[in-house]
This record gives structure tokens, C-alpha cells and sequence, in this order.
């Protein structure tokens, strides 16, 4: 598994991206999963820096990575005290539909084809088959 970490600044996403696009062109990866690789990873680090590590430059957020011929696997891990991942609102219900946030994890559940949440959410390991 390779890892990247960095502070908890939104100016490291560009890590983020620039690691999916090597990737991508690396194992030359279909557009769609780049897609969808590109918009959930983004995603979960955003809320590993800002809802888990509260934008503390201190702490760090450590993204995990694997491919192989048939899947490509994320983890993103925060130094936060973590959420209950189950009782997030559906941005899809009428009342939820004019708020600013709450779309990413909704999101990342849609776009990931498994997704889990660990350590009280802290952890979040998402995996995308590419076969």
C-alpha cells in the first residue's frame, strides 16, 4: 500500500488531484473511473480536512493507496474525533435540497462501488473496480 500524508490545509488537495491524474495516466485508467476516482477521493479528503481535522494545520490527514488488474482502493484517515456516518441527512429530500453542504458523503457512496467507515469515521476506505 503506498501512503501520502500533509497538514490539514484545502491548498493539499492539489496533492490529492495530481496523485489521481499520475495514476490515471499511469495505469491508464478509463475516464469514468478517473471521474469518479477524482470526485470522491477529492470529497473524502475535504472532509478529512475540514469536518475531521477542523482546518487544524497540526494535524494530519495519511491517504492509502492500492491498484491492482481489477480495483483501485483509497483510504483517508483524520486525526478528528470522527461522526456517526449513519445518521447523515439524505441531500435528496426536499428539506435537504437548498442546503451548501452535506452532498459529499452521498457522493461517495454513489460514485465508490464499496465504501466503508471506520474508527468512528475517522477512516473512511473507499474501493473502485476498474475490470
Amino acid at each position: 500500500m503506498n501512503k501520502i500524508e500533509f497538514n490539514s490545509e484545502t491548498k493539499n488537495i492539489n496533492i490529492v488531484e495530481k496523485l489521481i491524474d499520475d495514476l490515471s495516466a499511469q495505469y491508464s485508467l478509463h475516464n469514468d473511473i478517473y471521474g469518479k476516482l477524482l470526485l470522491a477521493v477529492v470529497e473524502g479528503v475535504n472532509n478529512a480536512i475540514v469536518h475531521g481535522n477542523k482546518l487544524d494545520k497540526e494535524k494530519l490527514v495519511v491517504v492509502e493507496y492500492l491498484l491492482d488488474d481489477t480495483r483501485v482502493e483509497f483510504t483517508i484517515k483524520d486525526e478528528g474525533t470522527g461522526f456517526d456516518y449513519t445518521e447523515v441527512p439524505d441531500p435528496t429530500k426536499p428539506e435537504n435540497l437548498e442546503k451548501t453542504h452535506g452532498r459529499g458523503i452521498f457522493l461517495m457512496h454513489h460514485l465508490a462501488d464499496e465504501i466503508e467507515f471506520e474508527n468512528d469515521g475517522s477512516i473512511v476506505k473507499m474501493t473502485f473496480n476498474i475490470d
